[in-house]
């Protein structure tokens, strides 16, 4: 509900220089009441940001394997505006919050990687020029980027990483204990905060969730949730990575070799209270038991543990659904659904069995791609879909645009009202520049570089290497084959390289990484924990 300034006023003042007392009252309320009504009118937005969620695992994107429902994250694609071609810079958890947070690349904002690097929060962020322009900006669960959030009015966020189950958090700068499911924890304190803010302000509310981030923990609710389905197995499954080089056979983030004991949940997870293992443990249980005496081995072991990690993973997203459909109830409840943005996204893609890997920090398609889904109401046209070039680097410009803020001059995006709007301009972004820094930890992928287009990949792998790699998505959508150097694809190979040292140029990229930015020095000292 919206409060209007009350017009009505009695001066305490009479005669002749009471009555212009109170015409000047009058004439000054009159000015600050269209002031505030000008305010009002400018669109709350609601950004929901998860970590990890694979465009695989949001039935809206329409996975061959349909995989989940996921109706109230599809809610929003059918209200709304599904991006089908979402990149991001630095598919990496710290990185890609950096780059959301100031509209720039990491070589810009500062933070490179999620193991050396701690947020310089004196930079100018999208939230802070809301909170500057009369918006109200609360953020509430996982934020990632070591040091405290800046241009919040509120904020309670998970300590580091986060848990799933009882997670301590920090409120307004006070350690605050909670108990249940870390999803349903921040569902909660959105709304809280939503229930007591000032209704006469738009606002900014970022519902950042952990799930569903490594650890794959589900609610007690969804243990059972598939019922003992068998998920269909991706076909690059057991990809042996021939006709790709070093870096791809070098990395350690296969189901195979890299999942522990504690993500298949033969260990217990040590967050849990006595009441919650009862019922982790009576759903596990019986079905460890089962595996031990099945005695797996080779490529049947891999099968059962990619069941298991789907079980778990979807298990997370499950009650995300549910936290983005309580979100959805409250705006329709309290009025505020027609004015208000509602954005879901996620940090980067994942992958999901896809050549043999979970993680993500690749710029291959799974990892790259982040679900984005869009809704406001008498701009975006329901049921829509955009193929164009978007990017994580576009999020705050699109916020400050809608709110009739304009951007930092540093910020490296564009607005995506145009796109919203279904009104895409000529000179929209043909090419996109990628670039992964992290090495060794934690999966020992190796530091890259490159240029995406709506057709091709070229990548420039570095480091304890120095080669490239071409891919041709229309002819290779799993990415399976380089094409680097072959004759048929020269042209485009040159055209590629010409466009990438232009995107490093335009986007102020130097031409070595400062020191340290690959986290090496960082693991050498602490060693490589998952």
């Amino acid at each position: 509900m919206r409060r209007t300034p009350t017009l009505a006023c009695q001066s305490r003042n009479s005669g002749p220089q009471g009555g212009l007392a109170a015409a000047s009252t009058l004439a000054l309320t009159l000015a600050a009441t269209s002031a505030g009504l000008a305010a009002d009118s400018r669109p709350n937005i609601l950004f929901i940001y998860s970590d990890d969620h694979a465009y695989q695992a949001i039935s809206a994107y329409n996975d061959p394997r349909h995989l989940i429902d996921t109706p109230n994250i599809d809610r929003i694609a059918r209200e709304g505006v599904r991006f089908d071609r979402c990149l991001v810079t630095n598919s990496l958890c710290g990185p890609a919050r950096a780059a959301l947070m100031t509209g720039k690349y990491s070589h810009l904002n500062g933070f490179y990687n999620n193991t050396n690097n701690r947020f310089d929060g004196s930079q100018v962020t999208f939230p802070k020029m809301l909170q500057k322009a009369g918006y109200q900006t609360a953020v509430v669960g996982k934020w990632h980027l070591e040091s405290e959030p800046t241009g919040f009015d509120y904020w309670k966020i998970l300590i580091g990483q986060g848990i799933y189950y009882n997670p301590p958090m920090i409120l307004n700068g006070a350690p605050v204990g909670t108990h249940g499911y870390v999803t349903d924890i921040i569902a909660d304190s959105a709304i809280d905060w939503l229930d007591h803010r000032d209704p006469s302000r738009p606002f900014l509310l970022m519902c950042h969730n952990k799930a569903p981030h490594r650890g794959w923990e589900p609610a007690l609710r969804d243990l059972d949730w598939d019922k003992g389905r068998v998920y269909e197995a991706p076909e690059t499954l057991f990809d042996d990575y021939s006709g790709r080089g070093e870096a791809e056979h070098s990395q350690d983030m296969m189901i195979s070799r890299t999942m522990t004991a504690l993500d298949v949940k033969l260990t217990v997870p040590g967050d849990l209270n006595p009441e919650q293992r009862r019922a982790w443990d009576a759903y596990y249980q019986p079905r460890n038991k089962a595996f031990y005496e099945a005695n797996l081995s080779g490529q049947n072991l891999v099968r059962w543990k990619y069941q298991r990690y789907l079980h778990d993973y979807l298990g997370t997203v499950r009650a995300v659904d549910d936290s983005v459909g309580r979100l959805l109830k409250y705006l329709d409840e309290h009025g505020l659904a027609k004015n208000t943005i509602v954005v879901y996204s996620s940090d980067q893609g994942f992958f999901l069995g896809e050549h043999g890997w979970f993680d993500k920090r690749w710029i291959f398609e799974e990892s790259l791609r982040a679900p984005l889904l869009v809704r406001w109401p008498g701009v975006t046209t329901p049921g829509t879909s955009e193929k164009a070039i978007v990017s994580n680097l576009d999020f705050g410009e699109t916020f400050l645009d809608a709110a009739g803020v304009s951007p930092d001059s540093a910020m490296q995006g564009r607005s995506l009202v145009p796109l919203l709007k279904g009104q895409a301009p000529a000179d929209w972004r043909k090419a996109f520049y990628y670039h992964y820094y992290e090495y060794p930890a934690w999966h020992r992928v190796l530091p890259h570089y490159g240029v995406v287009t709506d057709r091709y990949k070229l990548v420039h792998f570095y480091y304890n290497a120095d080669y490239w790699e071409l891919f041709d998505l229309k002819q290779d959508p799993h990415e399976l084959q380089s094409v680097y150097g072959r004759s048929g694809y020269a042209e485009v190979q040159k055209e590629l390289s010409a466009e990438l040292a232009r995107l490093r140029k335009e986007l102020k990229e130097p031409d070595r990484d400062p020191p340290g930015v690959t986290g090496d020095q960082w693991f050498f000292q602490h060693g490589d924990s998952g």
